[in-house]
């Protein structure tokens, strides 16, 4: 306590040196907080659940050729039936879309017919078979999964809704929130819509999407016993244990000897989930190691700009600290000085930090609808700062600790 006043007048006399290292504090706690928040995100997406058992599924896009789209129902159904018949194929089955593939159906969901207004949930649509489940590897919590017969085949354009279908728990829980949703009927948006009997629900299933735009219906999901006669369809297919490499190179040759009037071809074409996963985060995945990059950067200049000011005031302050030690001060003394002055430095700079963290976090909440700073991503920037600038300080306060007293004797 009793260098607190000639710290301050010490302060007083090097203003710009003061101000400068305290604004520097500032602005890197209030871009580390954000940016670490922003990494937390990101990190808390990569790992979000899809709701599928991942492993050795493989997805493959199909493109028909000089083919009419409502004549590819039977083609379909050859290649499927093919696809299941491959060695090391454990089941397979054609839809339109699948979780993480970054593109899909979404409608509204009533449960009233002609419901005016905002609808009661929004929806994915996967059209599917009876096989879905299994190749999925979601796990059916209640009810039943779809029988063969209620499988059917229908022109986009046409299906509207289907008497059965199978959600999401979250869906089920959005749309009844007692959980009684269980054989209740609720209608797909448009006109004159018949309604669709919940005859299953699954734990989750992730819709297609990663956007943020999707976030608030992220586990949204149904699945409608349609199969799509188009030119466009996409086979996913669940291979064995430890065979998923073999299937990856036998499944497009086996369709490509069924029919040869398709396009299979493009980076995305044929993939396997590990790989549609990596896809679909690679922005996610990115964005995090620019941040994280960002921080360090920023976090190793302030620890620059702090050895180097208190590198020139003990340079500056030789003669001064001389004269301290020859007065009695010890080197430990000398050192709690230095410590003590970049202590005060660093409160003030990170004080001036919350309000530009919070200020910039409410600026990017209201520009780009992002989530509100968690106080703990403030709280521990600021210990990590103020560590870091004793840390920074720490050399050349022992250097200024070992300067003789006989300083005070020489002349400038």
């Amino acid at each position: 306590m009793l260098q607190i006043k000639p710290i301050l007048a010490a302060l007083k006399r090097h203003k710009a040196g003061t101000i400068l290292i305290a604004m520097q504090i500032a602005l890197t706690l209030a871009i580390v907080c954000n940016a670490l928040f922003i990494i937390q995100q990101r990190v808390d997406r990569l790992s979000r659940p899809t709701g599928m058992d991942e492993n050795n599924v493989l997805a493959i896009q199909n493109r028909w050729v000089s083919v009419d789209g409502k004549d590819t129902a039977p083609l379909i159904k050859a290649d499927v039936q093919a696809l299941r018949q491959i060695p090391g194929v454990q089941d397979a089955f054609a839809t339109n879309s699948f979780p993480l593939r970054g593109g899909g159906w979404s409608t509204g969901v009533n449960l009233a017919p002609k419901n005016e207004g905002k609808p009661a949930a929004q929806t994915t649509l996967y059209f599917v078979d009876d096989h879905a489940l299994p190749v999925y590897g979601a796990q059916l919590i209640a009810g039943r999964n779809f029988t063969p017969d209620e499988v059917i085949s229908a022109d986009p354009k046409d299906i509207k809704s289907t008497p059965q279908i199978i959600v999401s728990k979250a869906l089920a829980d959005k749309l009844y929130p007692k959980g009684d949703a269980l054989g209740k009927q609720v209608y797909l948006n448009g006109k004159d819509v018949p309604p669709s009997t919940i005859i299953g629900i699954v734990a989750r299933l992730q819709v297609p999407w990663n956007g943020t735009w999707a976030d608030n219906f992220n586990d949204n999901a149904m699945m409608l016993p349609v199969q799509l006669t188009s030119n466009y369809t996409i086979y996913l297919i669940r291979a064995k244990p430890g065979q998923l490499a073999d299937v990856v190179k036998s499944a497009p040759a086996t369709l490509l000897k069924t029919n040869r009037m398709r396009v299979i071809s493009g980076e995305r074409a044929v993939r396997t989930y590990e790989q549609v996963r990596g896809d679909a985060y690679k922005n996610d995945r990115g964005m995090a190691i620019l941040m994280g990059v960002i921080c360090v950067i920023l976090l190793a200049i302030t620890a620059a700009g702090i050895v180097g000011l208190t590198s020139f005031w003990v340079g500056q302050r030789r003669k001064q600290i001389g004269v301290r030690r020859a007065l009695g001060a010890t080197k430990r003394d000398i050192l709690g000085y230095f410590l003590t002055e970049n202590l005060m430095i660093g409160v003030a700079g990170v004080v001036i930090g919350i309000g530009l963290a919070i200020g910039m976090n409410l600026w990017m909440v209201s520009q780009f609808e992002m989530a509100r700073l968690s106080i703990a991503y403030v709280v521990v920037g600021v210990v990590a700062l103020l560590l870091l600038g004793q840390a920074a300080v720490l050399a050349p306060a022992m250097r200024a600790a070992k300067v003789p007293p006989v300083e005070a004797t020489r002349s400038v």
